[in-house]
């Protein structure tokens, strides 16, 4: 089945549902993502990184978009949607990399990850920011040779979070590198990757970073995904369960 396509109420292009970011009002008027998607109410989609949808919103341009997809202009737009779409793009992504760890589908440890690459059982590999580049070259030489593709530029991505938050959301100690072992996880890993690097773009826009982020993650780990939930989640993570219906 294709994925559904939604228009961009900034730019008016039509792209697959999963590379859009989803806005909903909350019951007190405000304007808050809904990267999941699972929200009830009428929705509003975008496609715009975090630097046009700030131009946007300066402009005036976001409210009048906005108010088209409400049918309302009884609404308050957050002065920090970017940010606000950026932290919760950027937990759900970390949402995932926990629940593919815990289903034992990630490996972690240059060792391990070089040997699997070699074996050509590797599907993605990811490093953490702060990772030297001696480490990434040699897992990147290492899954070439495993893939019979010697000379190509196929390589790990550099995430734009550091080592301890890679390893807060993991569980683990010390995660510098991640190697994906199953082809599904990595295709899901990718789609939430790939959203929240579009968004925030070469130059991040607000996301939490450091302390800041690692606190988040201590009052709301990645582990509740897995606890189900009984309303809408606005903040990015992923519910167990839900009883909502989608309107749009």
């Amino acid at each position: 089945m294709s994925d559904p396509t939604r228009t961009c109420i900034l730019s008016r292009e039509e792209a697959p549902r999963d590379g859009l970011v989803r806005l909903v009002l909350a019951p007190d008027g405000r304007v808050l993502p809904d990267v999941r998607a699972k929200a009830p109410g009428r929705g509003a989609w975008i496609g715009v990184d975090a630097a046009e949808l700030a131009k946007a919103q300066a402009k005036g341009k976001l409210r009048g978009g906005l108010a088209r997809a409400f049918k309302t202009g009884d609404f308050t737009i957050p002065d920090d949607l970017p940010q606000l779409i950026a932290s919760a793009l950027e937990r759900h992504a970390l949402d995932r990399l926990g629940l593919e760890s815990r289903s034992g589908m990630l490996l972690t440890g240059s060792d391990r990850i070089a040997d699997a690459a070699r074996s050509g059982k590797l599907h993605a590999l990811y490093h953490a920011a702060d990772a030297a580049e001696d480490g990434r070259r040699k897992l990147a030489q290492a899954w070439r040779v495993g893939s019979d593709r010697e000379g190509s530029d196929l390589g790990g991505l550099v995430l734009p979070i550091p080592r301890p938050i890679l390893s807060m959301a993991l569980g683990r100690e010390n995660v510098v590198h991640i190697g994906v072992t199953d082809r599904m996880a990595a295709g899901r890993l990718g789609e939430a990757l790939d959203r929240w690097r579009r968004f925030i773009g070469p130059d991040p826009v607000g996301a939490p970073q450091g302390q800041a982020l690692m606190d988040d993650l201590i009052a709301a780990p990645c582990a509740t995904a897995a606890q189900g939930a009984s309303a809408p989640d606005l903040s990015g993570h992923e519910p167990a369960v839900t009883t909502h219906e989608e309107f749009e």
